[in-house]
């Protein structure tokens, strides 16, 4: 029977399974985003999280439990020092999974996992902006500035255009 065995094997074995994870939660916390099939970042990010929630209490203990799963003294500084100042308060779902189709050689489902806090598109955009096509977009502060530097400049050469058709009318009459 088959019971209490519901996580993906990948088709792997043990050793090579917990290799495979520990080297890409390695790549994941360095380079905070990682394209791999859509299997191996659901297994990812069950084996990173739990990770990234130890690291918010840096002791010695946890540096060391961290340690023995990624086995890169780099990826534990990095992950206690960098990436758990950015999740401090945040209470969960430190990573992203996005789809993003098909690969060409053998039809299997790519998707790039990401680190939340991370992610430099998404920061841009203040929570409370709604995201919208060009033809709605509204004026920004900075379109408006640059509007009224369009209109001075329209205003001074036009009353330059009337100064020289007035000149022009003296010198014909």
């Amino acid at each position: 029977m088959r019971h209490n065995k519901k996580f993906n094997h990948l088709g792997r074995t043990a050793s090579h399974r917990a290799s495979m994870l520990s080297n890409m939660a390695t790549s994941l916390i360095m380079h905070k985003r990682i394209t791999t099939t859509l299997a191996k970042a659901k297994a990812l990010k069950k084996y990173v999280e739990p990770l990234i929630t130890r690291s918010k209490n840096d002791t010695t203990t946890s540096r060391r439990v961290v340690f023995r799963y990624l086995q890169d003294k780099y990826a534990v500084k990095e992950l206690f020092g960098d990436v758990a100042a950015k999740v401090g308060d945040r209470p969960g779902g430190y990573t992203r999974i996005i789809k993003l189709g098909t690969r060409q050689g053998d039809a299997a489902e790519i998707a790039f996992i990401e680190l939340v806090d991370f992610d430099d598109n998404m920061a841009k955009t203040p929570k409370g902006e709604k995201k919208t096509r060009r033809s709605r977009r509204t004026k920004s502060a900075a379109d408006t500035v640059a509007t009224e530097e369009v209109a001075s400049v329209v205003e001074e050469t036009e009353t330059a255009t009337d100064e020289v058709v007035k000149v022009n009318e003296t010198t014909e009459a």
